[in-house]
């Protein structure tokens, strides 16, 4: 304190700002002790100069933990993060803050997109080093899904609503396609447009992550030619479900076993919509690959056959029935997909504008590839398998052992509880339910209220219930 004024303040003013800069360097949400192993040292400091070089009592790192407090939190408030910053300082002093979630929300907004990604990125290249190979390649899944944004006119023009909809009463929607690591369930990238946008318009800026030695394996949605070949051209391997437009006759071609052929495909007639003509020029006029059809038997059920199309051409170091049980794991992405959109709640996204959303949608992966980081942590240590993992069962124990851990007094006790962390998440595991089918139907019926079918401020609700209403509960007017 060196202004000149209120000579009899400064001890109380610098007591106070002391104070203040403790509380800023103490974690918010306990999760800071068991997730800054997997974060990248240096990347959530203060920036030397522009919107997020001041101290406040939002930094950057307290804003991205109370941003992923949220996000492993399902139906969390930003008003919660700001009552555990208010009883942090009313804990350690007697200084007020501000009740109101303005200033948390401005420093979420705050919060670079690119540093984000640079944070994903890191955690997922650092639960990649444990990953294992198949026949010396890595394994990569494609999956397409989407999500429902607010109904707000940003997210509207960004993600618009389905054409059947009619205006106002439909929400926005947004289409993602992610990249997965089949042995760590890690997400390594992702892309996302519009509902009216092809899936392979997105993978087309996903290509770079593809490197050689990796094998992709995708349903029969990702079966193109022009795709084939540019994974080809970077020396990476493929496994798709055959296309229907694309017969395959396995009486021609050149035998490798029972219903196993190398065929000779031609280019199509026309140039998709999302191949640049450039590239569409260099596109060869032929191409060998190799077709397999196997018998997917399950007990009481009518036996399906299954036709795959792969460039692993070497029926000696690439048997058929490998290849097969390589397709038959490409489910466990729809598992990752349900992992983060229903157990942590990403199916429905809550903010506003698309630069938001966007964020979200980052701080979703990131806690989501954390988790996973400490699934493979606790899988190699106790020698557990990470597919038996509960994915929910870690976000759990994360929240409560995170509390314990930061209220712990010393660093030999910190360790001590993760150790037993990681052994209460290797010891959860699910049952292995093989074959297990469980249709989608709610038991629960909902209550009977009028169906939503003009803009909410077109809405009028009737005032009365007669038996006309009674009979028909859902017809409104208006």
């Amino acid at each position: 304190m060196h202004t000149p004024f209120f000579p009899s303040l400064r001890p109380r003013l610098a007591t106070l700002g002391r104070r203040t800069q403790q509380l800023r360097q103490q974690s918010l949400c306990h999760l800071e002790k068991v997730m800054a192993p997997f974060l990248p040292p240096g990347l959530l400091s203060q920036a030397d100069e522009g919107p997020n070089s001041r101290e406040r009592v939002f930094s950057v790192r307290h804003t991205f933990f109370g941003f992923l407090y949220q996000v492993l939190n399902p139906k969390c408030p930003c008003r919660q993060i700001v009552r555990q910053v208010q009883a942090l300082f009313a804990l350690e002093s007697q200084a007020q803050i501000d009740e109101g979630t303005s200033a948390y929300c401005q420093a979420r907004k705050r919060l670079p997109l690119h540093t984000l990604f640079r944070v994903r990125a890191a955690v997922a290249a650092a639960g990649e080093k444990t990953a294992q190979l198949w026949h010396g390649l890595r394994p990569k899944l494609l999956d397409a899904t989407t999500l429902s944004l607010p109904d707000t006119k940003k997210n509207q023009r960004a993600y618009p609503q389905s054409s059947t909809q009619k205006p106002g009463c439909g929400f926005p929607l947004l289409r993602l396609l992610g990249v997965f690591s089949l042995s760590t369930g890690l997400l390594l990238d992702y892309g996302k447009s519009n509902k009216h946008q092809h899936e392979m318009r997105q993978l087309w800026g996903l290509l770079d992550l593809f490197k050689t030695g990796d094998v992709a394996i995708a349903d029969r949605g990702f079966c193109s030619y022009v795709l084939i070949w540019l994974l080809l051209l970077r020396q990476v391997d493929c496994v798709f479900r055959l296309h229907r437009r694309r017969p395959a006759d396995l009486r021609r071609g050149k035998r490798l076993g029972k219903n196993d052929r190398l065929l000779v495909w031609t280019m199509p007639p026309e140039k998709p919509a999302w191949l640049p003509r450039c590239w569409w020029k260099k596109i060869p006029m032929q191409l060998t690959v190799r077709v397999i059809r196997f018998q997917l038997c399950c007990a009481g059920y009518r036996t399906q056959s299954v036709t795959l199309v792969t460039t692993l051409l070497d029926a000696q170091k690439y048997s058929a029935q490998e290849i097969a049980q390589l397709y038959a794991r490409r489910w466990k992405i729809e598992l990752w997909f349900r992992d983060i959109k229903t157990s942590m709640g990403m199916e429905v996204l809550r903010c506003k504008s698309p630069q938001m959303v966007h964020k979200e949608l980052e701080m979703f992966f990131i806690a989501y590839n954390l988790i996973r980081c400490l699934i493979a942590q606790a899988g190699i240590i106790n020698d557990v398998a990470l597919d038996r993992v509960s994915f929910k069962g870690t976000v759990d124990s994360l929240r409560q052992f995170s509390l314990a851990i930061a209220q712990a007094r010393s660093k030999k006790k910190q360790n001590q509880l993760v150790v037993q962390l990681l052994e209460v998440i290797a010891r959860d595991e699910v049952p292995d339910r093989t074959g297990r089918i469980e249709p989608r139907a709610v038991k629960r019926r909902p209550k009977a209220f009028a169906l939503l079918k003009k803009p909410r401020h077109q809405f009028k609700e009737v005032g009365h219930r007669n038996r006309f209403w009674i009979r028909n509960p859902r017809k409104s007017y208006a």
